[in-house]
């Protein structure tokens, strides 16, 4: 080995005694887990899907109400100015063939009283409890829906994210290396051991490095960000990510069929019960042809005066107390009630469509999921071949450029190709999990990812 070569031996021994120190995190480590038991907590959608549950138990408490006795106080002050006057026949007074004019009552008429209903029969009032009681299971599953779409949506940006930053990694440590080779070339450079394009060679290296990085931290802030909002977490609150992760009680590829796994997926049985509350609507609607029973009791006490003396004990008051109740039969309303059933079925056929497609896209989804993950898991493991064999061809050129037996162009070609091999282990890693995700998701099985 001639004297150049021993130097530049030398000065990369030197150099590899000193470690670059990686960058802290500034926030508290996150978790996958710990990043969906927050979302499932503080996430908006999810807090809106919970107040919606509640108001469908008031709408519930609503609809009981209307069965249940109606009490209404009444009061009213009359005024007559001008009292009303009335034609009596003249055969009263002993004045036949005339008419006699009579003034009714007097100028001012206090009365008051009470009034109660009960209703005793409506078809259409026991459908609509029903209804009542179906609506509150369908606000459930939107609950889930809604926590399901969470679930996905913290997941898929987490993983984003820690895709981002296993990047970053990656060309930082491919930077360190060209920062430690740039200054060893230019103290080459300076006691003429190298030469200017290869120092050249290396700063313009490093300078695309520097805009990678640049770039990559900048996208792990902005998907550190999305994760935030979609976490129902404060903007301004720092974390990290954590190094890695594994999405944790995945159901492994059992079955490509639709059918077998519709059943547990939330958004089939919303659409199941959206279809019952349809066909609801229609006995319903059917139900107000039937007659409609209620009973009902007043009870009023009025008093008539020539002056506003209502306050004189004295003077009479007179009350009136009736109970009854009242049949309602619907005859004929222009065929509104039938236009009304008709528009009601189509609700019907419209979701069992709806049915229809979300089968359908389903199984896309399942058979789309499943090819991703046998790809992703033969591209990985390719590239993990790739990433091996083009470490071992960077270890060797290092080696011969160490000792004058290889050129710095191949030196920089192999830490290209190994840099190119890494980036596509780790994207194809990013597809296996995001396929997993998708997988699970068709499965209707995102709620496990929390539990």
């Amino acid at each position: 080995m001639n004297k150049k070569h021993l130097i530049l031996s030398l000065l990369l021994a030197f150099v590899a005694r000193f470690s670059y120190a990686q960058t802290q995190p500034e926030g508290n480590v996150l978790t996958l887990q710990q990043a969906l038991n927050f979302a499932a907590n503080n996430n908006i959608s999810i807090q809106q899907s919970k107040l919606d549950e509640q108001g469908a138990e008031y709408r519930i408490n609503e609809t009981k109400g209307s069965g249940l006795p109606q009490l209404n106080g009444t009061g009213q002050v009359s005024v007559y100015p001008s009292i009303p006057t009335q034609l009596l026949p003249g055969e009263i007074i002993g004045q036949p063939g005339t008419y006699v004019p009579v003034k009714f009552g007097q100028k001012y008429n206090v009365s008051g009283g009470v009034e109660l209903q009960q209703l005793i029969f409506s078809k259409s009032y026991f459908v609509g409890l029903e209804a009542a009681q179906t609506t509150r299971d369908l606000y459930r599953l939107r609950t889930q829906m809604s926590t399901e779409d969470v679930i996905y949506n913290v997941s898929s940006a987490y993983l984003q994210a820690l895709q981002t930053k296993e990047q970053f990694s990656t060309i930082d440590a491919n930077y360190k290396r060209l920062t430690q080779l740039e200054k060893i070339l230019q103290l080459q450079y300076k006691n003429d051991f190298a030469k200017k394009v290869d120092v050249n060679r290396i700063t313009v290296n490093k300078t695309n490095l520097e805009n990678q990085r640049q770039t990559l931290a900048a996208a792990y802030e902005q998907q550190k960000n999305a994760l935030k909002f979609f976490m129902g977490m404060p903007i301004e609150q720092p974390i990290e990510i954590a190094d890695s992760t594994t999405l944790t009680n995945t159901a492994l590829p059992l079955t490509t069929n639709a059918n077998e796994i519709l059943t547990q997926r939330s958004d089939f049985q919303a659409l199941q019960t959206q279809k019952k509350l349809y066909g609801l609507n229609v006995e319903n609607i059917k139900g107000r042809a039937f007659p409609t029973l209620a009973g009902f009791g007043q009870y009023t006490y009025n008093a008539q005066r020539q002056q506003f003396n209502f306050f004189d004990t004295n003077q009479p008051w007179f009350n009136t107390f009736v109970l009854g109740v009242q049949l309602n039969i619907p005859i004929f309303d222009g065929f509104q009630r039938r236009n009304q059933i008709k528009q009601a079925e189509l609700d019907v056929k419209k979701t069992e469509l709806d049915i229809q497609n979300l089968t359908l896209s389903t199984q896309m989804g399942l058979d789309n999921a499943l090819k991703q993950i046998n790809t992703s898991q033969l591209a990985v493991q390719n590239q993990e071949r790739n990433v091996q064999l083009a470490q071992e061809v960077y270890n060797t050129t290092n080696s011969l450029y160490k000792e004058g037996l290889s050129p710095l162009t191949d030196l920089l070609e192999a830490e290209v190709s190994l840099r190119e091999a890494q980036t596509n282990l780790n994207n194809e890693r990013l597809k296996y999990k995001i396929a997993q995700l998708d997988y699970i998701k068709a499965r209707g099985e995102l709620k496990n990812l929390i539990q």
